[in-house]
């Protein structure tokens, strides 16, 4: 998958069970994402076997709205379920223009969320996961008084 340079894509550490993959998607600085890594280096390092993870880390918020816009989600649900065989096929189930839907998924490829796939002369639009999940951290200002009830 290709991204660009606001979003990395890992695999290695939230739990997925055999019936389900779960896309894990957080914004988040870079350090929890370098974090993240170290700790499954380490694990390799030791001779263990990092747990399991499929996720991409944003940095900035304004990507997760793009990410979660109807389309986007349309687009996303109709590949996982249809597994289309082109980017054409794709526009027929969603009864959209290729253009746009080119450019989505440009957008989801960028942010690792899809992949395409050379199948001939046709790109193939895949998404393997059973679903997504969102993590955003909300950190507290812990020297800042409470706001009055």
């Amino acid at each position: 998958m290709s991204q660009d340079s606001n979003s990395r894509t890992e695999s290695n550490a939230t739990p997925t069970t055999p019936e389900k993959t779960v896309l894990t998607v957080r914004v988040e600085p870079d350090e929890g994402f370098v974090d993240r890594s170290l700790e499954a280096m380490r694990a390799l390092d030791q001779g263990e076997a990092p747990e399991e993870y499929h996720g991409v880390s944003l940095r900035d918020p304004e990507e997760l709205s793009r990410l979660l816009s109807a389309k986007n989600v349309e687009l996303v649900r109709t590949i996982a379920r249809e597994e289309p065989a082109s980017i054409r096929e794709l526009c027929r189930l969603v009864d959209r223009d290729i253009r746009q839907v080119s450019d989505d998924l440009a957008e989801l490829e960028a942010l690792g969320i899809v992949e395409l796939q050379q199948n001939g002369r046709a790109k193939r639009p895949r998404f393997e996961y059973d679903e997504i999940e969102i993590r955003v951290p909300v950190e507290r200002d812990l020297e800042r008084e409470p706001a009055p009830a």
